[in-house]
């Protein structure tokens, strides 16, 4: 028996369900794709909101500093004083050749100036992570308080903890700290005008270093408002302190942190000193822990 021809009315009705089925078949195809890229996308997102910076018990050698902690709870007291070696002068380094044929805003300190010997920086970079340059900047803050105000016995750990968590040793927002001590992007804080948390500061330099006029903000590697290096600002080389240098914000800042007659080996004048700088209890539970993680690496 030959085969039965379905009537037009049925063939029509095939046709037409034809491009019908094809685009349902493009359509979950389609549906596929974009269920398979928000998943991808998702992936993606959780990964990022879950990345944290690498430490040191990862294996990792990170360059901003960054350094396992001991616990906060354990910790009740200011890390011992570590001890500096300083540049003896006996021998001319790099930088020493470097610096005679310089001009003077290429040397990166003129004579005189405490240093810390490079061995001594080498070693000890290595050891806690912190970038080279910062440390040099941190420890030769520790030798010239050695000799203004030995009864304050900073400690260059101290320096390290609050530049970290300050900015990361001025690697704040992808930059450096250069080798004449000057971080290679200004690290500018958001304008103190009482919002954010923020007490309201008007303008104090003219936005000389902070580039703005109206409100006040933290500058430099050390975060210091303007209003404050105007009163603290110290130069290790002499002349005009820059809050942007890391030797000239690290002096400053041992010496506010000295300021008053403090002890800081005293857990009561240590603390009172970070809290002068930040009065925030976590600010000041970070910075001890990473002090006590800098000062036994060293």
């Amino acid at each position: 028996m030959g085969k039965r021809r379905a009537p037009r009315g049925d063939r029509t009705g095939d046709r037409g369900r034809g491009p019908l089925v094809a685009a349902c078949a493009a359509l979950a195809v389609c549906l596929l794709v974009t269920g398979g890229l928000v998943y991808v996308a998702n992936r993606i997102s959780t990964a990022l909101d879950t990345w944290s910076a690498p430490s040191a018990a990862d294996g990792s050698e990170p360059e901003d500093g960054s350094i396992e902690t001991p616990p906060h709870d354990g910790l009740t007291a200011p890390p011992s004083t570590s001890e500096v070696t300083p540049d003896d002068g006996s021998a001319g380094g790099p930088e020493e050749e470097a610096a005679a044929g310089a001009g003077a805003d290429e040397q990166q300190a003129p004579a005189g100036a405490p240093r810390p010997s490079d061995d001594w920086l080498d070693e000890v970079a290595e050891s806690t992570t912190i970038p080279r340059r910062a440390l040099e900047g941190y420890a030769g803050a520790q030798l010239a308080l050695a000799e203004e105000q030995p009864s304050c016995r900073l400690s260059w750990p101290t320096l390290a903890g609050i530049g970290y968590v300050e900015t990361k040793h001025g690697t704040h927002g992808g930059g450096e700290i250069g080798s004449d001590g000057l971080t290679t992007i200004d690290i500018i804080g958001i304008p103190l005008d009482g919002t954010n948390n923020t007490r309201a500061i008007p303008d104090t330099d003219g936005g000389r270093y902070d580039d703005d006029t109206e409100w006040d903000r933290a500058v430099g590697p050390m975060q210091f408002i303007p209003g404050t290096w105007a009163r603290w600002g110290a130069s290790l080389e002499g002349g005009d302190p820059d809050p942007h240098s890391i030797d000239d914000a690290a002096l400053s800042a041992g010496r506010y942190l000295c300021g008053g007659g403090r002890d800081l080996t005293s857990a009561q004048d240590w603390e009172s000193a970070i809290l002068t700088y930040n009065s925030s209890r976590t600010y000041l539970n970070d910075v001890l822990a990473y002090a006590h993680a800098y000062a036994d690496a060293s």
